[in-house]
């Protein structure tokens, strides 16, 4: 499937009851095929914002727009043909194997009970291998360590074949070299990025865009050169910020803005 633009308009919402909404007014938009990094401090509302967009949590107000089209508007098939899901958090427990795991993603492509077909197969296999999980696609998915197992997940989501890709802290359980894989990887997959980071150095390295949020509320949202900023992220972290560039790479050195007491 095609890449489509995503647009979030005046986005809130809060739980049922709630007096303060947990995300207010957050407005943004990314080009098809690019890749926007979502960071913020715990709490910031990161996690919120990206169960909205793949349809867990509805909008108190607002609309999510795939291309012209109101995401909370669609069939729920429909939805799911257009934009995969990778949760932060890693199932586990489930007595399946690696590759069914990951044909779990082509459940949408089919009508009703039908069986999978060759071109499900060959997405299952085209995914595992683009991932680098067809080594273990016998094992059982209980059995993998905690990076195998996001990557399954990566994989499974990849199968679905979207438009849009939403994922939370997806490196969250990576070593280093296989964190540098998975974001070349998905940032060149094709399918518009949607993903939260903790390490900034990641996203200053292979995110388009920024999206910077703080107790709920957008603080900036534009191209990385713009947002990514040592005010930004004073403002939005509480610390002193000090961003150098070496071989055209970003830097980062954190402080404490005030030093903490021990008891």
């Amino acid at each position: 499937m095609n890449s489509v633009s995503v647009a979030v308009e005046n986005l809130s919402w809060g739980p049922s009851g709630g007096r303060f909404p947990i995300l207010r007014n957050v407005s943004f938009k990314v080009d098809a095929g690019k890749m926007l990094a979502v960071a913020g401090p715990n709490g910031a509302g990161k996690s919120t914002l990206l169960r909205i967009l793949y349809r867990y949590r509805r909008p108190l107000t607002g609309k999510v727009w795939l291309g012209d089209d109101d995401l909370w508007s669609l069939a729920p098939r429909q939805a799911a043909l257009r934009v995969a899901a990778v949760p932060q958090e890693v199932p586990s427990g489930f007595s399946m194997t690696a590759r069914e795991i990951v044909a779990l993603g082509r459940t949408p492509h089919r009508n009703g009970l039908s069986s999978r077909s060759d071109a499900d197969a060959a997405a299952v296999d085209r995914a595992m291998a683009k991932i680098g999980v067809d080594k273990f696609a016998g094992k059982k998915f209980e059995s993998l360590s905690g990076g195998e197992r996001q990557s399954v997940m990566i994989a499974r989501a990849l199968a679905q074949d979207p438009a849009v890709l939403v994922l939370d802290e997806p490196t969250s359980h990576l070593d280093i070299r296989r964190q540098l894989e998975i974001l070349t990887l998905l940032r060149d997959a094709g399918p518009t990025v949607i993903c939260s980071l903790h390490d900034l150095s990641h996203a200053a390295e292979f995110a388009d865009e920024l999206l910077l949020l703080s107790n709920g509320e957008m603080l900036a949202s534009g191209p990385i050169a713009e947002t990514l900023s040592e005010g930004l992220i004073e403002s939005a972290f509480r610390v002193s910020a000090r961003i150098e560039h070496v071989a055209e790479r970003k830097i980062f050195a954190f402080g404490l803005l005030q030093p903490m007491e021990l008891k």
